[in-house]
């Protein structure tokens, strides 16, 4: 069965509030503000967040392997109802490896307050993270992965096994490898924006990378290194960014693929 709507079972272990070693024995900061929301509201978002924020964030908000724990956010414990949340959203964080969501206003406050939701229950509950079980990780068939690293993983066609992948295996093993495979950004070193090409109503094509981008402005830094800013209206736009294949295919893994996946890039040593 698909699981697009649900953080996966691999995904959950590498990226929600699993941490190898660390724990959280802090209570989290008190929200200001205390809001409540309907139980649609809050389960709308929590199918959001899990498919768009939980493969750093974790499913629960609470933390992964290279996002922070948003239960024990200063910013969300001062948002009232998204005036603080919604602009981080929105513009990303790149310099933090965090990318700008496009989404619809319907979805932004579902997420919101779902993860208002996890962090009045961080309150209430306080606790400890959990660590991995290395062991979860290794039930993948490498036959399996293969044919859908080849096939309808589309894998292939960015990359190669002679190529970039090549002896990816031995460099990368267990949660590591697998939180590469997800979110290839997570490296400890900052991500590459993406480039974006603008065309203006008199023809004229400019291209760089991005600076800033939401509903509303588009900032590129073109080829002298000037910063170049536009309406979004105003322009149209193409964006080229070589991750987004992976933060798309979170939404489309089941839980075999990933872990048949994950078997097959061991084999390559």
């Amino acid at each position: 069965m698909r699981r697009a709507i649900w953080i996966t079972t691999s995904l959950f272990l590498a990226c929600s509030s699993y941490a190898i070693g660390r724990q959280a024995s802090q209570r989290p900061p008190k929200t200001v503000t205390p809001q409540t929301y309907t139980p649609e509201q809050i389960q709308a978002g929590q199918v959001r967040f899990s498919s768009q924020c939980g493969f750093c964030h974790g499913r629960d908000a609470a933390g992964g392997e290279t996002g922070p724990d948003l239960t024990r956010s200063v910013l969300v414990a001062q948002d009232v109802r998204g005036d603080m949340i919604l602009p981080v959203v929105r513009g990303g964080r790149l310099d933090k490896g965090m990318p700008s969501f496009d989404l619809s206003e319907a979805d932004l406050s579902a997420m919101v307050a779902y993860i208002h939701d996890q962090k009045a229950k961080a309150e209430l509950q306080g606790g400890n993270r959990r660590s991995v079980n290395a062991a979860d990780l290794q039930t993948g068939n490498a036959d399996a992965g293969k044919v859908y690293f080849d096939g309808a993983g589309g894998c292939a066609k960015c990359h190669t096994v002679r190529g970039d992948l090549a002896g990816i295996g031995m460099r990368f093993q267990g949660l590591a490898l697998l939180e590469r495979m997800l979110h290839p950004s997570a490296t400890g070193r900052s991500p590459s924006p993406p480039i974006l090409t603008v065309m203006l109503a008199t023809g004229e094509i400019i291209s760089g990378a991005q600076v800033v981008r939401d509903e509303f402005t588009i900032t590129l830094k073109d080829a002298s290194g000037t910063n170049r800013t536009w309406a979004a209206a105003d322009v149209k736009l193409i964006v080229y960014d070589p991750l987004s294949a992976h933060f798309e295919q979170l939404g489309k893994y089941t839980d075999a693929d990933m872990h048949n996946v994950h078997a097959y890039l061991q084999t390559l040593r």
